[in-house]
């Protein structure tokens, strides 16, 4: 059996990421205006109980909508697993939504192909050569280091 944090990996953002272009981005957001489809994502800490937010792209595939975790196990990942639910807030609209975790690497590989084709530009760096054009196997492998959540 496979250690679970062996499969777990988190790439931190940078100083400029931090500091500059997340608060920009969420903050656009919030005024309604979304960059290439960005929601604000506000989920309850696992320890604190308060929300915490952070800019994220919404997928939707299929009919369904996805969040994926680019840079792997994220706080946001950590603390969405716990809570189960969060909030999606762009402009003046904000959606309770319920989120569920794909387990299932091959369920989440359509999911990451159609996500890194979109945002391959944003977030490509984070996939370790893999990119839209994969094979099935290489997504899947990937797939435990990228969090996948489905939202109804």
């Amino acid at each position: 059996m496979t250690n679970q944090r062996s499969r777990t990996r988190y790439l931190a953002p940078g100083r400029f990421t931090r500091r500059v272009m997340n608060p920009l981005v969420a903050g656009l957001t919030r005024l309604g205006l979304p960059l290439a489809g960005s929601a604000v994502l506000g989920v309850r800490g696992r320890s604190s109980g308060e929300v915490r937010t952070t800019p994220v792209n919404p997928l939707h595939h299929d009919g369904v909508r996805y969040l994926v975790a680019a840079r792997g196990e994220t706080q946001w990942v950590r603390n969405l697993r716990v809570a189960g639910e969060a909030e999606l807030t762009v402009g003046r609209r904000t959606e309770r939504v319920a989120a569920t975790e794909l387990t299932d690497p091959a369920v989440a590989v359509p999911v990451l192909r159609e996500y890194l084709r979109r945002w391959a530009w944003e977030v490509g760096a984070f996939f370790d050569g893999v990119d839209a054009s994969s094979s099935d196997a290489e997504l899947a492998a990937a797939a435990p280091h990228h969090p996948v959540f489905a939202l109804q």
